[in-house]
């Protein structure tokens, strides 16, 4: 693609990766990341795995759990009579990302690591939220189905160093490490799914606690929209067969 291979400007510091680099920390971080949704999704563990009931909404259960200094956030729920692969064709990653900050200006793949695995760029626009505003993250999408059918759809965004060097354009605006998410998809009877999203914003403990919690509980939120269109577009498939 041109647009990885400009020149730096002058007097900045240009960072470059190898392809070697790269495919060894995300493969490594991204296998991490699986293990952790699998983890949080787990809801054989019992009631006294450290989550913290915040609320159900619309049939959504949000929980909460602390890790340290860092807040996790997971949202539950169960679709009837829509598959997992009916979930996914409406609800990824990045419409995910749509849904909570329309000022993504751009979401575009960067390249592929392998099939199902891919480096992502999204970009925020001027009127986005601060933390957000005129940024761009370097995200990986790792897309996983274990032996038993479940699918697990794992994001998060690269360190500023990795990010930059894959694209170093603007690599002044590169936020890095600022989220860690992702889905997990269990196939259930009846063609119906239990969907879990979990989320952890600044991993890295860079962001005021606030700020983190006022926004990973908005991330979460994200699931109830979703949910209707995934119902909804359920519908019209079903309308039209």
């Amino acid at each position: 693609m041109s647009n990885l291979t400009s020149s730096p400007a002058p007097c900045s510091r240009s960072w470059s990766i190898s392809e070697d680099s790269l495919r060894r920390y995300v493969f490594y971080a991204s296998e991490n990341c699986i293990q952790e949704l699998l983890s949080a999704s787990d809801s054989k563990s019992g009631g006294n795995d450290g989550w913290k009931i915040l609320g159900v909404d619309n049939g959504v259960e949000i929980s909460k759990r602390r890790s340290g200094s860092l807040h996790t956030f997971r949202s539950r729920w169960l679709l009837k009579s829509v598959s997992p692969q009916q979930f996914i064709t409406v609800a990824n990653a990045i419409d995910a990302a749509r849904q909570w900050d329309g000022d993504l200006v751009e979401a575009r793949y960067i390249k592929d690591l392998e099939d199902n695995l891919s480096i992502i760029r999204l970009r925020f626009g001027e009127n986005s939220k601060p933390l957000f505003r005129n940024r761009e993250f370097i995200v990986y999408e790792l897309r996983e189905t274990m032996d038993d059918g479940t699918l697990v759809v794992a994001v998060a965004s690269l360190p500023k160093e990795i990010a930059a060097g894959l694209h170093p354009k603007q690599n002044n605006a590169i936020r890095g490490l600022l989220l860690q998410s992702g889905w997990v998809v269990e196939k259930l009877d009846h063609d119906s799914c239990m969907v879990t999203y979990v989320v952890q914003l600044d991993p890295a403990g860079w962001l005021p606690k606030c700020f983190v919690n006022r926004f990973n509980t908005k991330l979460v939120m994200i699931i109830d929209n979703l949910k209707k269109q995934v119902l909804s577009s359920s519908t019209n498939s079903d309308e039209s067969a």
